[in-house]
């Protein structure tokens, strides 16, 4: 509870300052943003099955016991925040790949299993989060089709004309088109659309909740001065 405010253990907490910096509540920078810097193409091993990595022993599910945490989430605009939200972030990068579409089909399925299990678990959070990294994989194996490098805008901020004919363009073609299978997927998912409106409808809660009690501050200031 802010400092100055009078005790009330009905109302929510606002977030802290601290948790504030790191959550994605402010518009974060989007792959269509020029001043994104873009950021290397995961390292793997076309030999690397990232199924594997599926009995990660990250299998938690913090927003369902953490009330603050869950209402700092923002589900936002297409993949912001994705690589902000932690622990979620940390917790599923590790199986975000789109080398090739054999990689690609093996870290989308891994993708896929996890929000499966965060539905299971009665975690939107945890399902947005990896609808985003899917949804991730999607665009960015399609920036990579469209410009050779992965690099869509130039040093001036105008974005750069479509490459054709590089090597791995059919690849990167196909692993975006293997992603965004599986985000569909995600987006249609009964257990999905239901979570995400009663986040909402609670997220709108908390919210009006915390501007009370942030007025409740504000006039106790006004008082005491």
């Amino acid at each position: 509870m802010p400092r100055g405010t009078r005790s009330s253990a009905n109302l929510p907490k606002a977030a802290s300052k601290s948790k504030a910096k790191s959550s994605p509540t402010k518009p974060g920078l989007s792959p269509s943003n020029p001043k994104q810097e873009v950021k290397p193409e995961p390292s793997t091993s076309d030999n690397e099955d990232v199924s594997l990595t599926r009995a990660s022993p990250t299998r938690t599910y913090p927003a369902v016991t953490d009330r603050s945490l869950r209402m700092s989430y923002r589900i936002a605009r297409g993949e912001q925040g994705v690589l902000t939200f932690e622990p979620y972030k940390s917790m599923l990068l590790p199986l975000w790949r789109f080398r090739t579409p054999a990689i690609a089909r093996a870290s989308s399925a891994a993708l896929w299993d996890r929000f499966v299990d965060f539905d299971a678990n009665g975690d939107f959070v945890g399902m947005d989060m990896a609808r985003k990294f899917i949804q991730m994989g999607m665009t960015r194996a399609k920036r990579y089709a469209n410009h050779a490098g992965g690099r869509k805008y130039g040093k001036d901020g105008k974005e750069l004309e479509k490459s054709t004919g590089h090597r791995d363009k059919g690849e990167k073609e196909e692993s975006s088109a293997i992603f965004k299978e599986v985000w569909e997927r995600c987006r249609k998912h009964d257990g999905y659309q239901r979570k995400k409106e009663a986040f909402q409808k609670e997220q709108k809660e908390w919210d009006r909740e915390v501007q009370k009690e942030e007025g409740k501050v504000e006039q106790v200031k006004e008082e005491d001065d």
